[in-house]
């Protein structure tokens, strides 16, 4: 590592720049220099006021001769009434351009990552997060805007830090980072300028009780090494500031020179000794694993006869199972062979019986439908008996029980007709009486 790079130390500061270069200090800096705090350059004037107030004059103007033309008369009124209407459009146009310069000047954007400090009269009111705001307060500013959200990296190397044997190391490479907490309490109580000795003096006493507690020969071992301790320590000084310090560590130390020499000679002799010592190692090594060697072929001869014995009493129960489930699977098909022929007797039986009961209900059945049709037939023959019958033929007179011979006649030969089924012969026919009437039948 180079001396340039051993004595370089981080410097903290702040910048006054316009706000279009607020971004770019913040973020990257300058050579070799920390900026997390930035004095806005204002661009906020009160011109702003100028044309409201000529805007006011103006419109009072435009009254004063609107007045005026109320008493005057002619051609005076004409010029009047002119001078009225300029004066109120131009007061009107003076109070737009006022209004609209105060509102331009009123916007301020705050970037992100940052916290604008906001004042008023000199005195702080409050922070202003990321984004745009809109100052309408003549005499209100941001005078600070501080980098609230980024972890800023600082290196400072301690020189010439003496250990334990009062032996002065070349010097000791200290890395921190830091994260303003409180933007207020920062630009208010310290500043970048102050904080930037305040912190260099803080982790110089820091390194140095640290050192004082090592041994030279041990100073190595600072690489890397835990500094919770010295951040806490470092944290409990800066909490008065607004700063927190989020990570620390050592990564490099130097020693003196001739001291590196005496150091030279040690690592050569301890790695001689350790050269000795693997040489020993791997002839130790190579007995113990022939040792290990023979011990193994020793155990692989007593697994062989092992797995021997081991295969012989497998075959053995192998054996001994195959019978057994030989002996099970015969006994299995006796007993499922007499449980088939039980099941069959039981089955055929079952069949049996239902057809039995099947039998007997259609002999049932079929009684009945023979009497039924034995009843319907009787009903039949009886109907037409019925049919067949003969049928009297009553024959109704007006007079008594004597009747003439020309009736008596002529019944008698209607007789065989009607016993015939010749019945439609009647319909016009008459059989007279003893009066020498007609009787219909």
């Amino acid at each position: 590592m180079s001396s340039a790079r051993i004595h370089r130390r981080s410097v903290i500061s702040e910048a006054v720049a316009p706000w279009s270069d607020i971004a770019r200090l913040l973020r990257g800096g300058e050579a070799d220099t920390l900026i997390p705090v930035i004095i806005p350059r204002h661009r906020r004037r009160l011109w702003w006021m100028l044309p409201l107030w000529l805007g006011v004059y103006t419109l009072l103007a435009g009254v004063m001769l609107t007045l005026r033309e109320a008493d005057s008369d002619g051609a005076a009124d004409l010029a009047y009434g002119a001078l009225a209407t300029l004066s109120y459009v131009g007061g009107v146009v003076l109070l737009v351009i006022g209004a609209l310069w105060w509102w331009r000047s009123s916007i301020v954007e705050i970037e992100q990552g940052t916290h604008g400090v906001l004042t008023r009269y000199g005195a702080v009111t409050r922070t202003l997060d990321a984004g745009r705001h809109y100052l309408w307060h003549p005499w209100s500013r941001v005078d600070f805007v501080v980098d609230t959200a980024t972890e800023i990296p600082y290196s400072a190397p301690v020189m010439a830090c003496p250990t334990q044997e009062n032996v002065p190391l070349r010097s000791i490479e200290f890395f921190l980072k830091f994260r303003i907490t409180d933007a207020v309490l920062f630009v208010r109580t310290i500043g970048a300028g102050n904080f930037d000795l305040v912190l260099s003096s803080a982790v110089q006493d820091a390194i140095r009780q640290r050192a004082r507690q090592m041994r030279t020969e041990r100073a190595y071992d600072l690489r890397g090494s835990d500094v919770a301790d010295m951040q806490e320590l470092l944290n409990r000084q800066l909490s008065g500031y607004g700063v927190r310090i989020t990570g620390c560590n050592i990564p490099d130390v130097q020693l003196p020179t001739q001291y590196q020499h005496h150091l030279a000679t040690r690592e050569r002799i301890a790695k001689e000794r350790t050269a000795y010592e693997q040489e020993w190692g791997l002839t130790r090594k190579r007995r113990i694993d022939s040792l290990g060697m023979d011990i193994e072929r020793a155990k692989k001869v007593r697994d062989a006869r092992i797995v021997e014995v081991r295969a012989a009493l497998n075959r053995a129960r192998e054996e001994v199972a195959q019978l057994l489930e030989r002996q099970e699977t015969e006994a299995q098909r006796v007993r499922f062979e007499i449980e088939t022929r039980g099941r069959s007797g039981l089955i055929a039986a079952e069949n049996e019986a239902r057809a039995q009961r099947a039998l007997a209900m259609a002999y049932r059945d079929n009684r009945a439908v023979l009497q039924y049709e034995l009843a319907r037939r009787r009903l039949e023959v009886g109907a037409g008996l019925a049919g067949k019958a003969p049928q009297p033929v009553v024959v109704r007179t007006d007079g008594g029980t004597d009747t003439s011979a020309l009736s008596t006649l002529f019944t008698a030969q209607l007789l065989p007709r009607l016993t015939a089924g010749d019945r439609p012969a009647l319909g016009g026919l008459t059989v007279p009486g003893n009066d020498g009437g007609r009787d219909p039948q």
